[in-house]
């Protein structure tokens, strides 16, 4: 059997309908705000870290030029990204679904010197994300969708590209499920990228196995730690794998500043619009929204900001700002918060790791961690070409 669309129809007993393809990706690459909602809340009146009596911004500066001298923390730079696809449309049972599917990318980066990178973890994932009713059957489903990559790995236009399909995800197709409200497009891509999640949590857990981070070696994630409940996956359980993260920072290049509050639970963005140059907020500590626990445990986080471009240089107010997050993991840290002198060592090696940077290539330059946008420009470079991806879907 030659191609993916007749192995679908025979295998699912639907129908395709040689639909357009296209990548569903709209990549912003403009300077811009992120407005979205979250699942996690400030707790008031509490800490992020030990020192209760900073109420007001605290420059890094001095310390940054002091650790500058000496080895950097952090070794390690993580990032994931996924390119998603619609690739047809079918019918099963009188209902009309789309055919997604996804090339998925999360890499990790080692700097050996000052100026040497090399890759230490890479996953290249090509993945296909179909409706749970695809499964004619009433037996096992995850069965039946191994079952079916297995095929598809087999098809002879997809064995001439030298490529293999890694997962065949599925997304739910309950016309009363909670998440009716989304487009099944959306469930599509929300399957794929809890996929692309689960290996960054799986590159974690591998360098922790390997003894690679530690107090002297930390790693970057590029994004915030913050991450939803997961239905599915190795690691959906964040709540038993926290201690991989035990020497792990988020770094989010994006955040809703309408979210940044004070310990009182008000509204604080102005003051970070107006954050100095090389200064760091209070760290708060944040929890997750009670409904939203089940898969990521009880625990906390210590989040704050930190400014490393001078805002008379950016777009925005908020453009040269990022925000940084760590778990808190032991009994006293949930209590206290962080050791104050370890946010200040984490905020200034990150206000080192902003140079150099690729000036123009990236309206984001201003949040740009350097070794962060290397292992994001690595991981981009692995990328099949959207045209010989979607090639592989080709109709009958």
């Amino acid at each position: 059997m030659g191609k993916i669309r007749a192995l679908l129809e025979e295998t699912t007993n639907g129908i395709c309908y040689n639909s357009y393809r296209y990548c569903a990706d709209e990549e912003l690459r403009v300077p811009t705000i992120n407005y979205e909602k979250t699942h996690f809340t400030i707790l008031k009146n509490q800490y992020g870290e030990t020192d209760k009596s900073l109420e007001q911004t605290k420059s890094m500066a001095k310390k940054a030029k002091q650790l500058s001298k000496v080895k950097p923390l952090f070794s390690y730079f993580l990032d994931g990204s996924r390119r998603t696809y619609k690739v047809d449309d079918i019918e099963i049972n009188k209902r009309i679904f789309p055919v997604m599917a996804g090339q998925i990318g999360v890499g990790c980066c080692e700097r050996q010197s000052p100026s040497r990178f090399k890759c230490r973890e890479l996953e290249h994932n090509l993945v296909l994300s179909l409706p749970s009713e695809a499964n004619p059957q009433t037996g096992n489903s995850k069965l039946f969708f191994n079952n079916l990559k297995s095929k598809i790995n087999e098809v002879e236009r997809v064995k001439k590209a030298g490529v293999k399909f890694s997962n065949v995800l599925s997304y739910s197709s309950r016309i009363n499920s909670p998440e009716k409200k989304l487009k099944y497009e959306h469930l599509g891509i929300a399957a794929i990228q809890d996929e692309m999640v689960d290996n960054e949590k799986k590159i974690v857990a591998n360098l922790m196995s390997k003894n690679l981070l530690n107090e002297n070696s930390y790693l970057i994630k590029d994004g915030s730690l913050q991450y939803k409940p997961m239905r599915t996956g190795e690691y959906k359980e964040l709540s038993k794998i926290k201690n991989n993260y035990r020497w792990v920072i988020g770094v989010s290049k994006l955040f809703n500043p309408e979210l940044v509050k004070d310990r009182r639970g008000k509204s604080n963005a102005a003051t970070l619009a107006k954050l100095p140059l090389y200064h760091r907020t209070p760290a708060y500590m944040f929890q997750h929204a009670i409904e939203k626990r089940s898969y990521l445990g009880d625990y906390k986080y210590s989040v704050w900001y930190v400014r490393i471009r001078d805002a008379k240089y950016t777009e925005s107010p908020f453009a040269g700002i990022v925000k940084i997050e760590k778990i808190l993991i032991t009994e006293d840290e949930n209590k206290l918060g962080l050791e104050s002198d370890l946010v200040d060592i984490i905020t200034a090696n990150i206000i080192n790791e902003r140079n150099p940077v690729a000036y123009g290539k990236d309206s984001r330059w201003a949040n740009h961690l350097y070794p962060v946008y290397l292992t994001e420009q690595f991981l981009k470079s692995k990328y099949l070409s959207d045209i010989h991806f979607l090639n592989l879907f080709g109709g009958v």
